[in-house]
């Protein structure tokens, strides 16, 4: 007999499709693969962060500690004082401190707004608390923002607004101007979120952070991750930033000890490793370049990227042209799920990865 426990299940959590990670690396792979496939860091991690690692899991037997204090102090060096340690909440990862927000913010019924394609946990993680979830897809061809649909699709129980700059799964980036437009027209009681864990490769002349919204007072929260320009994916961590008054709301329901003692120690050495950070970035924007130019020369439709990734349209079907490539040692990304049928994303590697993919790329033309 049906103990008659689904009665209280919340509908809302009724089994869908949940997010799926990128796979990683076969264990029992005999020959090297290319991982090209979670947008890591083609470098591997900053050395001042192992090193901190290393001397933190002689302690991993002591609880870290209550808060995120010490990190977010470290936060404020790295922004040279223009926000200060009361606008920083530190968290188990970008991921974690969306679901943080939308628990903060969102009951049953409010409705949170997105753009695909985008990182499916927008959608996921705002179904976990009823939220009714509104797509203004980007606009064709370019993956721009549709601003005006967004503004259009407002009403008085929107809570959250997602927006990503550089987007994953695109690449593409909202101009200052636009995003000027944009935040003057939006009402004052709605929370943005604005992902841009991929800042640190915009190099745009007219690409803009969070910061100078935050620092004039916008309703706008900036979600930053330690996974890719750090190294530190292994980790989980990240941060965010706001107005003091959001921030303090949030920090009501962060946890106590929520950031295991490595993780903390490990972020504080990547944010003073500035030689790192300078040799990652460089790396993408050659190896970005040097990609471009190869997918031109191959005839492969891709998007102008500001981030450490490219999105394509790959001339086999998505999951037949994903398994080729895994059949010559290349791990890529098909995209499907992010709101972008046939695509695939392909990681900026290093130029061993970068130069493997290309060779691989060209054995696809005698199939076509």
């Amino acid at each position: 007999m049906s103990s008659g426990i689904e009665s209280i299940f919340k509908s809302y959590l009724q089994p869908k499709k949940a997010y799926e990670g990128g796979k990683g690396i076969p264990v029992d792979s005999s020959k090297k693969i290319y991982k090209l496939s979670s947008n890591e860091n083609p470098l591997g991690q900053s050395p001042k962060a192992t090193k901190a690692l290393l001397e933190a899991a002689h302690h991993v037997h002591i609880y870290p500690d209550q808060t995120d204090i010490r990190l977010r102090e470290a936060l404020v060096q790295d922004f040279n004082n223009e926000l200060t340690k009361d606008q920083f909440i530190c968290g188990n990862s970008g991921s974690e401190l969306i679901d943080m927000i939308l628990r903060a913010f969102i009951n049953e019924g409010d409705e949170v707004i997105y753009s695909n394609p985008c990182f499916l946990p927008y959608s996921v993680f705002s179904r976990w608390y009823g939220a009714k979830q509104i797509d203004v897809p980007l606009l064709d061809p370019d993956y721009s923002l549709d601003m005006e649909g967004i503004l259009n699709a407002i009403t008085e129980k929107t809570k959250v607004i997602f927006l990503t700059s550089p987007n994953n799964p695109t690449g593409t980036y909202i101009p200052k101007a636009i995003l000027d437009n944009f935040l003057s027209r939006i009402p004052k009681n709605i929370i943005i979120v604005f992902d841009e864990v991929y800042r640190h490769f915009a190099d745009a002349q007219d690409y803009v952070s969070g910061l100078p919204y935050v620092k004039e007072g916008h309703n706008l929260i900036a979600i930053n991750s330690f996974s890719k320009t750090y190294g530190l994916a292994g980790l989980r961590i990240g941060y965010c930033y706001t107005t003091e008054k959001i921030a303090q709301y949030i920090r009501q329901i962060h946890k106590p000890f929520l950031l295991p003692h490595t993780s903390t120690e490990a972020a504080i050495g990547a944010l003073n490793d500035s030689e790192f950070i300078s040799a990652t970035v460089k790396t993408v924007l050659v190896g970005r370049k040097f990609l471009s130019q190869a997918f031109e020369r191959l005839g492969i439709k891709h998007w102008p990227t500001q981030a450490n990734f490219f999105l394509i349209d790959p001339p086999l079907p998505e999951v037949e042209f994903a398994d080729f490539l895994m059949g010559h040692g290349v791990m890529v990304r098909p995209v499907s799920q992010f709101g972008a049928p046939g695509k695939v994303r392909i990681t900026i590697g290093d130029q061993e990865s970068n130069e493997a993919l290309v060779n691989v790329l060209e054995k696809i033309k005698p199939r076509l």
